[in-house]
């Protein structure tokens, strides 16, 4: 993860603004090939000074504080970033992904297609065969 953060000293705490790049590594959800990429998001987040109070209408997990003149970055840095990553990530976005049958990846096999015969009308496809005699 790259930083490109600007901290400035404010009347209530410090105030923590810029950029977070990410390398986003995953597999796709369809054929399972691997996937990265990067992402960019802005940061902002106000550090309140120990023994400053808190604005009205916020809880207190919502709020973040310096502790022991340190800030922990983590909390925000991942509430940044995890709601921008996919739930479904896909390599492209027309990827046709794997067979449901035989697991083969379609876009390797074009046309891949499994005959799936209903088993109640098996018999009839039987006599559609057109190896059997007309003359039996």
């Amino acid at each position: 993860m790259d930083l490109d953060l600007k901290f400035e000293s404010v009347h209530e705490g410090i105030l923590v603004s810029g950029t977070a790049h990410v390398m986003v590594t995953g597999e796709c959800g369809r054929c399972l090939d691997p996937i990265e990429y990067g992402l960019d998001t802005e940061v902002q987040e106000l550090f309140f000074f120990e023994g400053m109070g808190f604005s009205d209408g916020e809880d207190d997990e919502e709020q973040r504080r310096v502790e022991h003149d340190s800030i922990d970055l983590e909390p925000v840095l991942r509430d940044a970033v995890v709601p921008l990553l996919p739930f479904q990530p896909v390599c492209r976005d027309d990827c046709e992904g794997l067979c449901s049958e035989c697991g083969v990846r379609l876009a390797d096999e074009p046309g891949h297609h499994h005959e799936v015969v209903d088993p109640r009308w098996a018999a009839l496809a039987d006599l559609a065969k057109p190896d059997r005699r007309d003359d039996e």
